[in-house]
């Protein structure tokens, strides 16, 4: 798939800021846990804040194409600091896309300069893969609703600004879920310890608790019981920006085990030299464009409002989350006991890598989806 002169402006953009401005850094950020505020609002301020936000509010109206592209560059630098970018572009897009004029005039302009954060809210300690579950609830008082709950497992939580939260207005099951914002200050809205995690150490992660608080109807984004719908929708550009993240890792990975591969020696010649290297590059590098492949050809089918695109976002999330972190492992294996040391950047690629294959849908739930299209009568 050949790319325009525009995104390869758009590739070229995202490589030179992340060599310049999150390579550099990647390492700290990981081991101090540092929210890098300054370097996301930098990226704003190239337009990714809000790649596929419309203009109207700050948006950069780019396609999911041009958006898989720029994170595959983001995640070569660092893949932590690219998948909270992901996130939200991804809860922007939502007000943008669901929200009246009134809410998308007061919250987008804020998000698409980063002076304000934003954070996605479905998964509850109760319902991860079973999201239609959810149990916290928001009843309707006059102008308000009285939301009590919690959410898990938030990126952001505790430092966002906005929290686009799906909560029960209605029955059980997906058709009595609304979706709406809630501002950090609301009364009644607190925040769990921050989660000690494997990776994604340069994005805060905590839970977001709910005690009778009070948010206007004003901030619903679309119409009572249309929640789930909008998170669904969130999520099938979410899965093409996470596989996208992967890829960006597993390159990163690849190019740095290329350069490794020929210093090294090992009995009288380069590790580069056994054929047995140069067999795992090939299947590393042929995977790897498989999976970039699929990933922009799912971002395509999005863009065009294709009948499949929900399977072919699930699709391509599967097989590049899964060749992403394979990829990385194969690459560590390759560095030995160097690639096991914070001393070189192969481990901390692997750990943010890792949970791509549970967020956004994990994978098992991925092969439900796409089984239960092949299945529909």
């Amino acid at each position: 798939m050949a790319l325009t002169e525009d995104q390869i402006a758009f590739q070229d953009a995202a490589r030179s800021f992340a060599e310049a401005e999150m390579v550099p850094h990647a390492a700290q950020w990981d081991a101090e846990k540092i929210f890098p505020v300054d370097t996301l609002r930098q990226a704003a301020e190239l337009g990714f804040a809000g790649i596929y936000v419309a203009e109207a509010h700050g948006g950069s109206a780019l396609s999911r194409l041009d958006a898989a592209i720029i994170f595959e560059e983001l995640a070569a630098g660092c893949t932590s600091t690219a998948a909270y970018i992901s996130i939200h572009n991804m809860a922007t897009w939502m007000i943008d896309r669901f929200g009246d004029d009134e809410v998308r005039a007061r919250f987008v302009p804020d998000l698409c300069t980063m002076n304000h954060f934003a954070s996605y809210c479905l998964t509850e300690p109760g319902s991860g893969s079973d999201a239609a579950s959810l149990k916290t609830k928001a009843v309707r008082d006059g102008d308000h609703y009285v939301i009590n709950g919690s959410k898990a497992f938030i990126s952001g939580g505790g430092r966002a600004d906005v929290y686009v939260c799906m909560v029960r207005t209605g029955d059980e099951g997906p058709g009595g879920v609304t979706c709406i914002a809630v501002e950090k200050d609301t009364p009644g809205l607190s925040f769990g310890a921050q989660e000690r995690k494997m990776g994604w150490n340069s994005q805060p992660t905590a839970m977001v608790l709910f005690d009778d608080c009070r948010v206007p109807v004003a901030n619903r984004i679309g119409a009572e019981g249309e929640g789930f719908r909008i998170a669904m929708a969130g999520l099938d550009g979410g899965r093409i920006n996470i596989g996208a993240c992967s890829i960006g890792a597993a390159r990163a990975c690849l190019e740095r085990t290329i350069d490794y591969v020929k210093d090294r020696k090992q009995f009288g010649q380069r590790i580069a030299d056994f054929q047995n290297t140069q067999f795992k590059l090939a299947d590393m590098a042929t995977e790897l464009e498989a999976a970039r492949m699929m990933i922009r050809g799912a971002a395509a089918k999005l863009d065009d409002g294709a009948p499949d695109r929900t399977q072919a976002c699930a699709m391509a999330k599967r097989f590049a989350t899964d060749v992403g972190f394979e990829v990385c492992n194969d690459a560590l294996q390759l560095h030995g006991g160097y690639g096991y040391l914070m001393d070189h950047p192969i481990e901390r690629y692997l750990r943010d890598c890792r949970v791509h294959q549970i967020l956004e849908g994990t994978n098992e739930i991925m092969r439900v989806v796409i089984s239960r299209k092949l299945l529909a009568d």
